[in-house]
């Protein structure tokens, strides 16, 4: 009998759910006040008030503490934004689902990537992609690969090119490529073209390097080369885009990290100067990642079997770049 009344009360709510309020708690969530939230939404402030009361009303649990100075998600408020944000992206996919009724592979790809991927295999499945399936179409949008794994989450994304901190059990993971990182300056600064330097010859510069560069992220092993280069703590320029990273380190800012195969061209044309240590340089991997929840159309099924069909007959050893 309590199981009745629990599935009962289930279907009432699945009944009487309003979708645009859990679309305006989205909103909420990723807000510091309901003010910001209604200017995000074009609204006035007592609208979507109303619209938090109801919906708390509705599910019988306080989702935002809301005080002076305060506006933070309850434990409930951020299970329900985890559920959210999936519902959310879930109904902004039928659109395009149902388009695909035709024989013909159509659709389009989504493709979340962290900043200047280098990456032949990848090339590879794209040009293949195209000449297999021309009437599908791709949009390659790039952010720091925390916001990469948000997007495939909720199914804003088809599948994302990232670095990997922690896995989301949610999520599949598939290692695309493994990088090896190193340091580098530019041409104003003291070390440059100096040869013979050892990892003394660091010690108390200034460094700048990547937002995801520190202890409890995915460029931990960035993080301890620095440390082991004895490189000043103070990280005086930061950027989640690889091509300002290179842009801070050849106007001469600090010295700062960077994927070895990605700026060898830099180096050759003397852009950049690698620096110690060159015997033990850092390795990171490159993931793809996809979410086995959404339901995909058929040309974003298509890209990612090609894509995990060119890693799977690729030996690592041919997909480790140096």
């Amino acid at each position: 009998m309590m199981t009745e009344l629990r599935t009962d009360s289930a279907e009432k709510l699945a009944r009487d759910m309003d979708w645009n309020l859990l679309r305006t708690f989205v909103v909420l969530a990723k807000s510091r006040s309901v003010t910001e939230a209604a200017e995000k939404m074009r609204l006035k402030q007592p609208t979507v008030s109303s619209a938090l009361k109801r919906l708390e009303d509705r599910l019988g649990k306080r989702l935002i503490d809301r005080s002076p100075g305060n506006f933070r998600l309850t434990k409930a408020g951020e299970l329900l934004e985890k559920e959210a944000v999936e519902i959310h992206g879930a109904i902004l996919r039928l659109n395009t689902l149902m388009r695909e009724t035709v024989d013909e592979v159509r659709g389009h790809v989504e493709i979340a990537m962290a900043s200047h991927v280098i990456s032949p295999l990848f090339d590879t499945t794209l040009t293949e992609f195209h000449k297999s399936y021309p009437h599908g179409t791709l949009t390659i949008d790039i952010s720091a690969s925390r916001h990469v794994i948000e997007k495939v989450m909720s199914r804003r994304a088809s599948l994302a090119i990232c670095l990997v901190k922690d896995r989301n059990p949610a999520l599949e993971y598939k290692r695309l490529f493994r990088e090896y990182f190193g340091l580098f300056c530019g041409p104003s600064h003291p070390l440059f073209g100096q040869k013979g330097l050892t990892k003394a010859d660091l010690a108390g510069h200034s460094t700048v390097s990547f937002v995801t560069d520190h202890m409890s992220d995915a460029l931990r092993p960035v993080t301890l080369m620095r440390a082991d280069a004895d490189l000043e703590d103070r990280v005086v320029g930061t950027s989640a885009n690889l091509e300002e990273v290179r842009r801070l380190i050849i106007a001469g800012l600090g010295i700062g990290p960077l994927p070895i195969h990605v700026v060898k061209r830099d180096v050759e044309d003397g852009h950049l100067w690698r620096l110690p240590p060159f015997d033990t340089p850092p390795a990171v991997d490159v993931y793809v990642v996809w979410n086995p929840k959404a339901r995909l159309n058929r040309a974003e099924q298509a890209f990612l079997d090609l894509l995990l069909d060119q890693i799977e007959k690729t030996p690592i050893t041919d997909r480790t770049y140096l």
